[in-house]
Parts: structure tokens; sequence; C-alpha cells
């Protein structure tokens, strides 16, 4: 989740702390399924069989025989279908720095056939990591007629790369920048010192992220979360376009949704002609690789240029914090003056600006991009629109949500297949550096409000230093985030293992909000499907001993709705009971007693993570919005009950 910072005056609130106990209870496990990949996406495992593979893993295994199980349990979690193949070095050769070779290619996921080529690798040879990843990068399949994949090496290794060329670290730097999607996951396997250094390096240079298996139980989970993370990557949608880095020749897009990408410290500008009455709303969704470096003011900007010299809106996310990159969405809004005499109230040529700033030692790579563009017309000629809502009323902290029996969902991988919940109790199961997707219809005049739980975990040893972060936003129909710096919601909340919840939710929807000032009711003004996005921390890998941790959403949809945006309006539907649950979501499993395992992945990234340091928080309130003159599962699982 991002912090967000629009124009104005930036306040520190005091953070929110929960530390909460709950029983555990025991998961089911159920088979993954997965929609089709997109070309150009798909993972293979470097699988370190050099001589020191055969020592003892200190079970009364060898490193090589725990290695075989962790990967078996690996493609035994992965969705059906997920391209996968597997690389090994140092098993053919006693001495030889050239000792690499593709063990099973990548492709539609063969369980049975990757067992069986890691069943027949015998630890012989040396360690060349630095010829494997350059070899692995080619083993995966390259992206075709402009799909955004992503495509991922995780490598398995005890030990550090003992030839002499290529140095890994630096062969894992040009990978990460040499094209949108590539990215280098390494796990240690009893590692320290030197060898552990130079794979957080290669990690780290790789757009990717370190995990450390001290034993052979956390390997399978380490390896687990890997590739799972890997295979439920943001699902993209929309048309190719090619922004410019001036206004000059910048390419005319219509309202609908676009792709494309965007390096640190860039600009991008697309050009739209509005008219002089109608709203315009305009959003950009950055992804980059999951737990990706990114600094603590990485910022994602969107402004609504106009003339030679003026903006008329401008908004800036940051993802305020260092524990691992999150999709960032930042969207702003041309609304026209109701005086209808601002320098934006024009008929003509505006340009959509995106900008990512990116601060020194921040991930390198270029991100894939999601723009929406939409078009929204003013009323008809003598209807008078109903009052604006600007408080969160009965929407408040206090607002009373379902109690009933949680029902299970698969989330989704981000705006494009968000799971429908409707008012009820829900949950799921997520990874970290995961942030997981719904969607909530609502409709005039009704508010979202919601809890996010996150589970009471067993933990592993040696985790008590270690604090993570639970977090949540919220955002409207045109993707705008409106849940950052209310006043009243926290979006975040540290998480260490035991129970910690957080609560989120927005103001009535009312067209005439877009009038008002605050940058939390501004984007509130049409009705239709809010998102809800619930990410957990990176550093939760260090933390919770099962895979997977539990999640639960306590969703309710307040107050009738309207039949339209008038002041005169009939009502609809009366309020919902809070107890009541509506049928289950896309693509649940079941309900009651058992969390579902499999989960819909996307054909790109998806990430996120956060540091958060206790007891503080910050709020950004903006200036009143208008025309400006320019601005400078097979995995055994326990989850927390609830």
């Amino acid at each position: 989740m991002a912090h967000r910072r629009r124009r104005g005056a930036v306040a520190l609130l005091g953070g929110l702390l929960l530390a909460l106990t709950a029983a555990p209870f025991q998961a089911t496990a159920t088979t993954p399924t997965r929609a089709p990949s997109a070309g150009g996406t798909g993972m293979v495992m470097v699988l370190d069989s050099s001589g020191s593979m055969a020592g003892d893993d200190g079970s009364g295994s060898t490193r090589i025989a725990s290695a075989r199980k962790a990967v078996g349990t690996v493609v035994d979690a992965l969705p059906d279908g997920y391209p996968t193949g597997l690389r090994v070095y140092g098993a053919d050769k006693r001495k030889g720095c050239d000792d690499t070779r593709l063990a099973q290619p990548v492709g539609a996921l063969d369980r049975a056939g990757i067992k069986r080529a890691v069943a027949g690798v015998t630890p012989k040879g040396d360690t060349p990591i630095g010829l494997s990843l350059r070899k692995a990068a080619d083993d995966l399949p390259r992206s075709t007629g402009g799909a955004i994949g992503k495509r991922t090496i995780l490598l398995i290794s005890d030990g550090e790369d003992n030839c002499q060329a290529p140095p890994p670290c630096k062969v894992a730097a040009q990978l990460a920048t040499s094209g949108v999607g590539l990215h280098i996951d390494a796990v240690g396997f009893q590692v320290a010192g030197k060898a552990r250094s130079q794979l957080e390096c290669i990690a780290k240079a790789g757009n990717g992220r370190y995990y450390d298996a001290p034993d052979a139980k956390a390997l399978a989970r380490q390896l687990q979360r890997a590739g799972q993370l890997s295979a439920d990557g943001y699902r993209f949608k929309g048309e190719q376009v090619r922004g410019t880095a001036t206004r000059s020749g910048a390419p005319g897009i219509a309202p609908g949704q676009y792709l494309d990408s965007i390096g640190p410290n860039e600009e991008r500008y697309y050009a739209v002609d509005l008219d002089a009455a109608s709203t315009a709303d305009f959003s950009a969704t950055a992804v980059p690789q999951s737990g990706a470096t990114v600094g603590l003011l990485d910022t994602l900007n969107t402004r609504i240029a106009y003339g030679t010299d003026s903006a008329c809106e401008s908004s800036t996310e940051m993802f305020g914090q260092s524990e691992g990159a999150t999709p960032l969405t930042s969207g702003v809004s041309r609304v026209p003056s109701q005086s209808g005499t601002g320098t934006c109230d024009k008929a003509g040529r505006y340009w959509l600006v995106v900008t990512r700033k990116a601060a020194r030692g921040s991930d390198a790579a270029r991100w894939p991009m999601e723009l929406t563009f939409h078009v929204e017309q003013p009323l008809k000629k003598g209807v008078t629109p109903a009052q604006s809502q600007p408080e969160y009323g009965a929407g408040g902290k206090d607002a009373s949500l379902p109690t009933t029996a949680p029902k299970d969902v698969i989330g989704g991988t981000g705006f494009n297949d968000a799971r429908t919940l409707h008012q009820g109790v829900w949950r799921d199961k997520i990874l970290p550096a995961q942030t997981l997707w719904y969607k909530v219809p609502v409709g005039w005049g009704q508010q979202l409000r919601y809890d996010v739980e996150f589970a009471n975990e067993p933990t592993v040893k040696g985790h008590s230093a270690t604090v993570s972060s639970g977090l949540t936003q919220v955002y409207t129909p045109f993707r705008t985030p409106v849940g950052n710096g209310t006043g009243l919601f926290s979006p975040r909340v540290p998480y260490d293992g035991r129970q910690a919840s957080l609560s989120m939710g927005t103001v009535p929807v009312a067209w005439t909000n877009r009038y008002e000032t605050h940058p939390n009711v501004i984007p509130v003004h049409e009705k239709g499907d809010f998102y809800l996005a619930v990410t957990l921390g990176a550093k939760a890998a260090q933390i919770a001993e099962n895979p997977r941790i539990g999640v639960v959403l306590r969703v309710a949809v307040l107050g009738k709705e309207r039949s339209g945006p008038e002041a005169a309006a009939s009502s609809v539907t009366a309020d919902a009971p809070h107890g009541a649950s509506g049928p289950l979501a896309d693509g649940a499993q079941g309900e009651g007693g058992g969390w579902s395992a499999g989960r819909v992945a996307g054909v790109a990234v998806g990430g996120v993570g956060v540091l958060l340091l206790v007891g503080l928080g910050l709020a950004y309130v903006r200036a009143r919005r208008k025309p400006a003159a320019a601005e400078g599962n097979a995995d055994p699982m326990r989850g927390g009950s609830w």
C-alpha cells in the first residue's frame, strides 16, 4: 500500500499498534488452479548441485535430499499449467566452471517430470552461479505481441560462487535491467558469512527477494513462498501505448485502459481532448517486482496538464516504507469548476502525465504500468444533484460489521481480476510481499466500511526482533486511492505473528462530492465497484512458520441505495443486515470450515512491503480541488481462529 501526498500540509499522526491473540485451527489443502498464462511468463529453478550439497543438513539427511523434497513441495503447490523448468549446476563434473545444465525445459508445469529430474541429480562439482543465472535467463520464454509477462529465476544455493567469472551480482544486475518483467529470487540453505552476503546481493541486484532457510523445513517453506508469489503476479489488461518524454509527439488516447512501462526518474505524456463540461478521471498503476528495493520517498505522480505551463490537478503516491515494493496507484481528475470560469474549464487539448521518482539505490528496473482514462458526462440540464456527503457518519470507526461465520474466497492479483465480495465475512490466505484484491459494489448514497484481520500464526524461532506490516487500501471505481491520511482510519498495522487488525472505509457516494475539499471525499463521486487491496509485508517471511498467513475481511455496505445521483432519487434497497453474507465471491470454493488454497494468478508482477515505525503515521491534507496555475495448495497450513 502507498502513502498519498497531495498538495497541502503534511501532518504526523499517532500510529496504531494491535497485538491480539487467538487459538489456532487446522487448515485444509486444495489443488491450485490457474487461468492460462500470457506469453513471456514462467519460472526456472536453479538448483545448487555442487559437492557441498552432499553434506549433512543437520537432521540426519543430506542437503540435496532436503532440496529434492523442497522442490517437490514447490511444484505441488504451483498452479496447473504454470510454465516451470529446472536448471542444475555442479551436477555433472568433479571440476568445471562450465558445469550447468537445463534438466527440465520451461514449459507447462510437469510435476512428475521436474521431480524425476531433481531425483537424478548427484552433487559433484563447482558452483558457477553467475554463468547459471545468465543461462537461466535464456531458458525463460520471451514476451510476444506486447504481453507483459513475469519471468522468474529462483536460485537455491548452499554456498557462494567459486568460479572467477562471470561475477553473479553483476550478472543479476545486468539481467534485471535488460527488460520488463525479469527478477531473481535467492534462497540460502544453511548459509552464513560471505555466501549469504553474495546471495543477498544477487537478489537485491536482481529486483528480487532473499529468503533465508536455516533448516530443511524452512527451505520447503521459503521455496514455496517464492514459487507461489511468482505464479500469483499482477494480471495486466489494456491496449499497448508508448508515452513520450515531453508533450511533443505524445500519443493521443481515447477513454479506455492502456499498458506502458516507466523507468526511474522518468516522465510519460499522453494527449487527450476534453470538452468544457465533463469530468476526466485518470489513473496509473505501476507494478514493481514483489518486494523489490524501494526508498521511503520513492513516488508515482499523476497530473493533468493544460496550456503551456498549467496543471489542472496533481496527485502523488509514495511507498512510505522500505520493506519492499508493492503495486503503486495514483489517480487524478479534472473536475470543471461550478462557476465555469476556471483555467481548466476550457475545451481543448490536455495531457495526462505520469512521473516516477526513485532514490539512489532503489530498484532501477522499468516497471510495467497500467493506465485508465474515463470521461464522466455532466448531469442533464434541470437535474439537481443530491447534496455532497463529506462525513463518514455511520461508516465511522465504530460501525457495526458482520459477525457471521467466514466464507472462503480467493483474492485476485490486481484490479482486473479482483474478486467480488458482498456484505459478510470472508477469509483468504496471503503470502509475505503479496497484495490480494477484491471489489465491492457500492451504490448512490451508500458507503463501504470494512475490517481486515491478520491471523495469529505459529512463528519461527528467533523472529522476536522482526516486525512486518499488514496494510489495506480502498480505491474508487476510477482507481483513485482514498484511504490514506483520513485522520480516522489507518492503512497499516504492525504484524509480528499475533492477530492484528485494521479498519478502512469511504464516505457515502454523492455526485457533488467532486466539489468538496478533502482528498478522501472528492473521488467518491460515482457509484460502482470499489476495490480493496490487502497487503502483507515482505518481512513476514521471517516471522510466520506457515507459507501463507490467514486473513479475514468483514465487509459492510451501509446506507440505502438511491436510484440515481439526483436529489429526488428514490430508494432502491433497504439497509443490508449486518450479519448477512452474499453469494460466494467469484472463484470461491466451499464455505465455513477450510481455507481455500488455490489462487488465480497473474501474468506479470505484483508485490508489497512496509517497514512500520511504530506509533508514527503520515496524514496528508490537500487544498480544495480547483483549476490551478502550474505547480513547480498443497501445503499443510494452520491459520489463526477469529
